[in-house]
């Protein structure tokens, strides 16, 4: 199919294609989108443009439900003539909406087909640990692919050469480049909570973005899964869902790196934030989260109106 959003793409409804965007952002419905929301429309997907020029009431639009890495894999659903698809992203579990993974639209001019090679996706053995890096032709050549992001799962096409290592690129013909200091090996063994929290840290300061999941803008479930996902640990992506998948404690035995949830009377979870301190003598608790009230990343004391919807502690 031809996309009116910028390049011909070769998908089909019932396969998987692989995100070929730095970061991709899932839709309610393609009539839900606003004219500020152009840039993340477009085939390169400019995400850092799109919510630096939204205020801070669009910055929390509902018309958004997730977003999604480069090379993170979706399961195509059906494709409009117009240049949408929908998808399920598959790498984001989501109980709620759908048992195969979180549901949405997105441009189909973001996506290109799976190749049969691809050793891109899930089991991708390397990760970005930069905040924000660029895929570029050759070590210091032309970015092809810039705002790669945190928690991006890649893998190696070869040894490094000068400091820069060559990476397989979902959608491109031959390999990128990044620096090697931007890339880790995932570990084989499930990491120390504390060194979650550490990555979450990182972000503090990040714009709350409704339905964010990048270094650009990002939401309470979004800080926590994408921080997880650092450590190729795959998390739900709504809080409901996270608080589904871990472990409930006592409260008075939480330990930094462990996570509170947040529910008003007789309702589902709605917010979630780390634990970042352990309680003092008077039960005082403090937590890292994406904050809607200060449109952002912050770590804090917990507030009373927090203290008062606080629900349950769980563990990973």
């Amino acid at each position: 199919m031809t996309s009116e959003l910028g390049v011909d793409v070769e998908l089909q409804p019932g396969h998987e294609a692989v995100v070929r965007v730095a970061v991709a952002t899932l839709w309610t419905s393609p009539e839900e989108v606003r004219p500020v929301d152009r840039p993340a429309l477009d085939p390169q997907a400019d995400v850092a443009a799109w919510i630096s020029g939204m205020d801070p009431e669009q910055q929390v639009g509902d018309c958004v439900l997730s977003q999604l890495l480069f090379g993170e894999r979706v399961l195509v659903t059906a494709l409009r003539p117009d240049g949408w698809a929908h998808v399920v992203a598959v790498e984001q579990p989501s109980a709620t909406h759908d048992s195969r993974g979180y549901p949405g639209w997105l441009p189909a001019a973001q996506l290109a087909p799976v190749a049969p090679d691809d050793p891109q996706g899930p089991d991708a053995p390397w990760v970005v640990d930069a905040t924000v890096t660029a895929l570029r032709t050759a070590p210091g050549g032309e970015p092809v692919v810039a705002g790669i992001v945190l928690g991006t799962r890649l893998a190696p096409a070869g040894p490094p050469a000068d400091g820069w290592r060559p990476v397989h690129a979902s959608g491109h013909d031959r390999p990128l480049w990044l620096p090697d200091s931007h890339l880790v090996p995932l570990p084989t063994e499930p990491p120390p909570a504390r060194d979650v929290l550490a990555v979450a840290a990182r972000l503090r300061d990040v714009i709350y973005v409704w339905g964010g999941l990048s270094t650009y803008g990002i939401d309470c479930s979004g800080l926590v899964h994408l921080a997880w996902r650092r450590f190729g640990v795959v998390l739900p992506r709504d809080a409901a869902d996270q608080a589904r998948a871990t472990t409930p404690l006592p409260l008075g035995a939480e330990r930094p790196g462990d996570l509170y949830f947040f529910a008003r009377p007789g309702r589902q979870i709605h917010h979630i934030g780390f634990v970042s301190a352990e309680p003092d003598a008077a039960a005082n608790r403090r937590l890292l989260h994406a904050c809607y009230q200060h449109r952002g990343v912050v770590e804090e004391a917990m507030p009373a109106g927090r203290t008062a919807t606080l629900v349950g502690v769980h563990r990973v």
